[in-house]
């Protein structure tokens, strides 16, 4: 599987929210303290994205972050109050290469997806024939993660609204590939949406901001677990967390 971060609040240097804190997702990337069978590192590349405009710079490579000789010069310099990050564990038989690692992008939007969809690629066959056939052709790369990716921007540039748009997605993901761990993170720098199927993922609001991530990054007493199987939509100053529904409900 893989981890991911998500950060709405006061700027702060890249480095303090993914590099320093005593669990921060380098240190997850190689000692992950929940992966639930999914793997035991995250060496297969990693991702950052981060607001200064409307829409975001993102930097991706395939490699681990630890490797990285610019990495925390770079999160030292940059600052910036809207963040998505990842670090990635590749599931067996996808490419490991730049294009394959979250973040996602298109327009104001970041993407990742922790997880893994069962019976790929055969199992997303129906989803993905609804898809124009050049948005197929221009997926970022042959992995299920990418296709999530392809079928989530298609529905957000059809104006539909973020939060329905996720928990859709992974309601029919999971009807279409039953087993499928679907742990989606989105953010446009003024919204967090999030889901739970089947992996970790824990919020924080605190004075200053908000982090929505696959395990905390330190020891605040303000983290709290989200349940299997929710939707969470979080801003600044907000959380909302709300159960998802079975595709047939």
């Amino acid at each position: 599987m893989c981890r991911h971060i998500a950060y709405l609040g006061e700027p702060m240097p890249l480095a303090d929210l993914l590099l320093t804190p005593g669990h921060s997702l380098l240190r997850q990337s190689w000692a992950p303290a929940d992966m639930r069978g999914g793997g035991t590192v995250n060496a297969d590349g990693f991702g950052i994205g981060w607001y200064s405009g409307a829409e975001p710079a993102v930097l991706r490579r395939a490699v681990p972050p630890w490797t990285d000789a610019a990495l925390p010069r770079l999160a030292t310099e940059i600052r910036s109050g809207a963040v998505l990050a990842a670090v990635r564990s590749a599931t067996v038989g996808m490419p490991v290469v730049e294009t394959a690692c979250a973040p996602f992008t298109a327009g104001p939007w970041l993407f990742s997806h922790n997880g893994v969809v069962r019976g790929w690629p055969e199992s997303m066959a129906g989803l993905a024939e609804r898809l124009p056939v050049v948005d197929l052709l221009t997926m970022p790369a042959p992995t299920d993660s990418a296709l999530l990716w392809t079928l989530l921007a298609a529905r957000l540039t059809a104006g539909a609204d973020s939060a329905d748009a996720v928990a859709d997605l992974v309601t029919e993901v999971a009807a279409t590939a039953p087993g499928s761990r679907l742990n989606l993170l989105l953010t446009n720098g003024s919204t967090i949406v999030a889901t739970t199927w089947t992996h970790s993922l824990w919020t924080c609001r605190r004075p200053g901001g908000v982090a929505v991530a696959s395990e905390p990054y330190d020891d605040h007493p303000a983290w709290q677990e989200v349940p299997d199987h929710h939707l969470v939509v979080a801003t600044k100053s907000t959380v909302d967390i709300t159960a998802l529904k079975e595709a047939d409900q």
